[in-house]
């Protein structure tokens, strides 16, 4: 039986403020498999970095490949100016064998760019690199280098793969043919510095499919921050690629990527069209460091750094504009975490090295759901700062829950995270506004999700993945949406896998927590697809709205049974989250209406002050459960669709079904004579 619903939006009284494009926007970070997934590189440990793994002498994710008795794998120094490590391998004459090393992973149909950096014995003439599929043993693709000498080059080649394969195996070696040598001390010598395979398809070494549907996103805004950055040094990651250092990853394990640096993710950001936001390290690192970076982004080719940034291939300065400094300082895993008031001490003197270097810069300083931290913030630094940030991570953490809670109340506790928000968001600007001198000062939330249960290990897909999660997403867009006169700045975490629900998902691999990353079992690695909450972003910062219009809602209620003591009433919870828009000409009214209950809603509309057309575009993200995902198997199972319908049937009332999320377009004639659905 379905709940009744009542609607109506005042389209005569438009709020006085518009709504910012950067509250759309997302978050990269060098977070366990973000940059793996997210980058097109197929392979791993490019340079050596890693300890050996299953072969003495080879790192990680490689392997020996040869059929001889007496060949020999060794790690030594890489080569002049160059990090990681060097594999050396040295083949026996006698032998009369293949000899080299290999490395299991996924490639689709195309050409490849292969660069290896190579120094051999001079009796070895050429090397053998070749791709193959492990299940049929298949030859993708193969290709001869030639050698040139005894000292370090870089090689380039071109493999050709004839098709997909997700289980392939890419091969460098010297052949079993190659003509044999007279044995003695230095002969038969290969060593290895670097091996690197990227499609000829890529975006500036992102892939294409990444970059595709990140542009669909309408993002306005793309952060790179995270816990990482607190250990990061900017300078590690410019410059010729394979002259940057490799860097253990301090906050998450395994090596810091090298090969998306500042110049990578400005292109990135240039690519999408988007506002790049960078936070600076001010955990073990320097306002003058942090003056560096600023200069190395926005100085002229006059400017020490920003010559530095012209010998590096680009001439133009970058213009950042907004700049974050301190990544949840306030958190015991930050590298350098501290209290406020140190924070803020330092906070000021980041920001005069860095309007040094550039007096233009927006900043944006760590804030706090904790109001003791704001204050002490604020009463230090607030009159320099344009933006107080703050991460809303809401989970069953909130909630006596756990695996065992029925599931059904579980998904009342997802679906009640944006009624904290709310709070959240109420409590910090009703900080910020308690003293003149920064009143000034405005919201981002710069990091923001739903969470998972049990919150350690992860077993299957995570709760963020599903359209419960997706609609959660969607309310609290809306709450950031309401609140869009102090909240200018959004970022949705993470934009590819990573540690939380990133909304791209690349295979089925997932990273927990606490205990790294686990591997994906499905055998489609090369799927890349959008959860729910990729279709929720999607619809809503593609739709034209402006200006925030008055709602009011009767409808049906839902509680949740916290089982802790909570600062909100979750008693008598909205079943819909309404929220209504008119775009700049006002000629369009947009309706965000996101169904939380688990029942269909029968919900009439009605809009005053604007005569809209006799068809209504409709915008649909539902599904036969909550509990629903996309995945490789099914990646299209939960998307966004498009449908026209009579605004008459609206007035009248029409079902929302259980936790659904929809956006409502209401035009004039005008508006729709160039329209349809888009």
């Amino acid at each position: 039986m379905s709940n009744q619903a009542t609607i109506r939006i005042d389209c005569s009284q438009p709020s006085e403020h518009t709504v910012n494009p950067y509250l759309f926007g997302h978050f990269v970070e060098d977070i366990r498999d973000h940059m793996e997934a997210m980058l097109a590189y197929p392979l791993k440990d490019m340079d050596f970095e890693s300890e050996p793994g299953s072969t003495a002498g080879v790192p990680g994710s490689w392997y020996a490949y040869t059929n001889g008795r007496n060949t020999g794998y060794a790690l030594e120094a890489p080569a002049p100016k160059h990090s990681g490590r060097a594999q050396r391998i040295r083949l026996l004459s006698d032998d009369e064998a293949y000899a080299g090393i290999a490395q299991r992973t996924a490639l689709q149909e195309g050409r490849y760019t292969v660069k290896l950096v190579l120094r051999a014995s001079v009796e070895l003439d050429y090397i053998i690199i070749e791709a193959i599929d492990r299940i049929t043993q298949a030859r993708l693709g193969l290709e001869r280098v030639g050698l040139a000498g005894h000292n370090w080059q870089l090689y380039e080649a071109r493999l050709p793969v004839s098709r997909d394969s997700a289980d392939a195996e890419f091969r460098v070696y010297v052949p079993a043919e190659h003509p044999r040598w007279r044995d003695h001390v230095s002969t038969g010598m290969l060593w290895i510095d670097h091996v690197s395979l990227l499609p000829e398809d890529h975006i500036g070494t992102v892939k294409r499919e990444v970059v595709e549907m990140t542009k669909d996103l309408n993002a306005g805004m793309m952060r790179l921050a995270g816990n990482y950055i607190s250990a990061y040094h900017f300078e590690h990651g410019v410059g010729p690629v394979l002259e940057r250092p490799v860097m253990f990853n301090e906050a998450w394990g395994g090596w810091t990527s090298k090969y998306f640096g500042t110049d990578e993710f400005i292109r990135f950001c240039r690519e999408l069209g988007v506002e790049p936001l960078i936070c600076v390290n001010d955990g073990s690192g320097s306002p003058e460091e942090a003056a560096r970076w600023v200069e190395y982004c926005n100085g002229g080719i006059e400017t020490p750094m920003g010559a530095k940034r012209a010998a590096n291939g680009y001439a133009e300065p970058y213009n950042v504009k907004y700049w974050e400094i301190g990544n949840e300082v306030w958190g015991p895993w930050q590298v350098g975490t501290t209290t406020a008031e140190p924070f803020a001490k330092r906070t000021v003197s980041f920001i005069q090295a860095m309007k040094q270097a550039d007096p233009s810069l927006v900043i944006l300083a760590c804030g706090h759901t904790d109001q003791e931290w704001n204050r002490a913030v604020l009463d230090i630094a607030g009159e320099q700062i344009d933006y107080l940030t703050l991460h809303l991570y809401h989970g069953y953490y909130r909630f006596a829950m756990d695996q065992d809670t029925p599931e059904e109340e579980r998904y009342k506790a997802i679906a009640s995270f944006p009624e904290w928000t709310r709070y959240n968001i109420e409590q910090t600007a009703g900080q910020i506004r308690s003293n003149p001198k920064h009143g000034h000062v405005k919201l981002a939330i710069t990091e923001y999700n739903t969470m998972y249960y049990p919150n350690t290990v992860r077993k299957g897909l995570p709760d963020e993945h599903t359209l419960g999660a997706a609609v959660a997403n969607a309310a609290n867009l809306n709450e950031m949406l309401r609140a869009s006169e102090m909240v200018h700045i959004g970022s949705f975490s993470d934009l590819v896998n990573g540690w939380l629900g990133g909304c791209i998902r690349v295979g089925d691999y997932y990273a927990d927590q606490y205990c790294g990353k686990l591997p994906g079992w499905s055998g489609h690695p090369l799927t890349v697809y959008g959860t729910p909450t990729y279709e929720v972003m999607k619809l809503y910062a593609g739709r034209d709205i402006s200006r925030l219009l008055p709602v009011d809602t009767e409808c049906g209620t839902f509680s949740v049974s916290s089982g802790k003591p909570a600062p909100i009433n979750l008693d008598a919870l909205p079943d819909l989250d309404i929220a209504a828009f008119t775009n700049g000409s006002g000629d369009t009214v947009t309706v965000f209406a996101v169904n939380r209950s688990l029942q269909e809603v029968k919900a009439s509309f009605t809009l005053h002050g604007f005569e809209a057309d006799d068809t209504v575009v409709v915008y649909e993200i539902t599904g036969e459960s909550e509990q629903e995902i996309n995945s490789v198997f099914a990646p299209d199972r939960i998307s966004c669709k498009a449908s026209k319908v009579p605004a008459e049937e609206w007035g009248k009332g029409w079902l929302l079904r259980p936790a659904s999320v929809y956006a409502l377009e209401f035009r004039t004639g005008s508006a729709r004579q160039d329209g349809g659905v888009q």
